[in-house]
């Protein structure tokens, strides 16, 4: 059985810091958004206020529950999508998954047909923590609510829910694991995701609240790949070879890790630059398992999923979802220790 993953490691002070601060409302963008983004990813669910858009009406189950997510070659992306599909059959409704390849034009152009489908619930992972409000808005406007998954908004009062996974303190696990293989010292790189994404920034920040206490670590250079395995790939081969001294990468998301795994053992250096990242995706529990990665902070994808189908479900049928509109969720460190008991973004007991 899969277990649900709620209660995550105490981390370093800072970190404790950092999320606090981000509770207070911050804004950057794991806040690839700015503010809420951030603000969201490190609220817990109690400490968001809970606020729904009602439908024209409330009643029985069934219609159509539009699923839209980015591209689902990324494998997170499609399990996440996969698993809203899967909730939303088994409890009566017809579910219709499209991909907005990280396209604002046209994530608005699916909520659109979203809309004229009749669709009684959209679930998305949002294109722009900013571009994304005003077609949430639209889809409330027109009767049908919105439930975030994976990244948040920039804008309370809009969506139905949003429910992320707990980046801040995912990510501080992963940076307490890089820090001590890294024994507390050296010279190491870092890849950010895209720019717009929040979660690109609130990974990193939570990164070097933990990182940054460790003063003989030198960060020697901290480039953007996109979230993109390939650009990461590039990257990381030039950075090596002006970097001979690299004793480690540390990686906004898995896709990039994976990147940068590549560009180790092609310059032969597998064993000897340690490479953490961020996901819990198969191919980087299978790297750690052939001990070409350290760790992955797991996101909890297809709890998330679920979650946000099943809230839906309910806000249909009794014009509430029960729950805060933030909602955050805890990941959990991957490392060698546990990589056995994966399954698709989560883990077995």
């Amino acid at each position: 059985m899969r277990r649900t993953i709620r209660k995550g490691a105490v981390i370093a002070a800072a970190v404790s810091a950092l999320l606090l601060s981000a509770c207070s409302g911050g804004t950057a963008e794991e806040s690839p958004s700015t503010s809420a983004e951030e603000t969201s990813s490190s609220a817990t669910a109690e400490e968001s206020e809970s606020t729904e858009s009602a439908p024209a009406e409330t009643g029985e189950a069934g219609g159509l529950i539009a699923v839209i997510t980015p591209s689902h070659s990324n494998v997170f992306f499609k399990a996440e999508a996969d698993a809203a599909v899967a909730a939303a059959e088994a409890l009566g409704y017809e579910a219709q998954s499209d991909s907005h390849d990280d396209d604002p034009n046209k994530q608005s152009e699916l909520i659109d047909s979203a809309i004229s489908n009749g669709a009684v619930a959209i679930v998305l992972d949002n294109a722009g923590a900013d571009v994304t409000v005003g077609a949430v808005q639209k889809a409330k406007d027109a009767g049908i609510p919105v439930f975030l998954i994976d990244r948040e908004i920039n804008e309370t009062g809009v969506a139905a829910a949003q429910i992320v996974a707990n980046n801040s303190q995912g990510a501080g696990l992963v940076g307490e694991s890089f820090a001590a293989a890294m024994e507390g010292e050296g010279e190491y790189i870092e890849l950010l995701g895209r720019e717009t994404d929040t979660n690109a920034a609130v990974r990193s920040d939570a990164y070097h609240a933990v990182i940054d206490q460790y003063a003989p670590m030198t960060m020697v250079a901290q480039e953007t790949a996109n979230w993109d395995q390939q650009e990461a790939f590039t990257k990381v081969q030039t950075l090596l070879q002006a970097n001979p001294n690299v004793k480690g990468i540390i990686a906004g998301n898995d896709t990039m890790a994976l990147g940068a795994v590549a560009a180790v053992d092609a310059a032969g250096l597998t064993g000897k630059v340690i490479v953490a990242g961020f996901d819990g995706s198969p191919d980087a529990v299978q790297a750690i398992k052939d001990g070409k990665m350290l760790a992955t902070g797991l996101q909890p994808a297809v709890q998330i999923a679920e979650l946000a189908v099943e809230q839906a479900d309910s806000f249909i049928r009794t014009g509430e979802t029960g729950q805060p509109e933030k909602q955050s969720i805890d990941c959990v460190l991957i490392d060698a220790t546990n990589a056995d008991r994966y399954t698709t973004f989560a883990l077995e007991d």
